[in-house]
């Protein structure tokens, strides 16, 4: 049973927190019962409040506002790999945790990868990873590096539909059959100029100035499927 604050599986959760300890050891940490049922990997550290680790100690080095009963550290490596799908979202400098989280878990829905750019939030951090509910085991995650608008993000991938709040033809009028890439930006700075595209589209709307990126992410992959349903 763990019962110092100086334990270190405890030290490691905490380090986990931050994102750069996350790229260097390529490690993260999930929170709650249901999240480590649906991971697909074995952990590389399980703590159950009351088993191994005190209770306290566990809610000391979580991030939930309610106290998780476990959590279990995973290796990124662990997640799938990149393969083919008909449909990718690829963000450029989408920052919010809980957009990026719920762009994931929309992908989830409609079979969907998604790549992200230098500036986008960890899906691996403890807010994406609520937010995407399960969904990162199931959801290829590519990094963009610089100049992979042009290289990674070429045509044979499929029509690049640039989603943007102003301009661009209205998306339901956008043929999207076949292999698509919707490409979207921050909600602040919008999509960067230089990034490539074959069309620009618009969400119509009344009132709101604009969509959050994560409902248009959602909406864009709808109706992707809507146009390519299931065989």
């Amino acid at each position: 049973m763990i019962t110092s604050r100086d334990n270190e599986k405890l030290k490691l959760v905490r380090k986990l927190h931050e994102r750069r300890w996350r790229d260097k050891l390529g490690l993260f940490f999930v929170e709650g019962e249901d999240a480590v049922a649906a991971a697909t990997a074995e952990p590389v550290e399980l703590l159950v409040a009351g088993e191994n680790v005190g209770a306290e100690l566990l809610a000391e080095v979580g991030t939930a506002a309610h106290p998780a009963r476990v959590i279990a550290v995973y290796r990124r490596e662990d997640l799938p790999a990149a393969d083919a799908r008909p449909v990718m979202l690829a963000l450029f400098g989408v920052a919010d945790p809980g957009n990026v989280g719920t762009l994931v878990r929309a992908a989830d829905g409609f079979g969907a990868a998604v790549a992200l750019s230098a500036g986008c939030a960890d899906p691996t951090g403890p807010k994406a990873l609520r937010a995407s509910a399960g969904s990162i085991w199931r959801v290829p995650l590519i990094p963009l590096l610089p100049g992979d608008h042009v290289n990674v993000l070429t045509r044979e991938h499929g029509n690049r539909v640039a989603l943007v709040a102003h301009g661009g033809e209205p998306l339901a009028e956008v043929d999207l059959k076949g292999e698509v890439v919707f490409l979207l930006g921050a909600e602040r700075t919008g999509l960067p100029a230089e990034v490539e595209r074959d069309v620009e589209a618009r969400i119509p709307i009344e009132g709101a100035e604009s969509l959050n990126v994560a409902t248009a992410g959602s909406i864009a992959l709808y109706e992707w499927r809507r146009q390519n349903p299931p065989q």
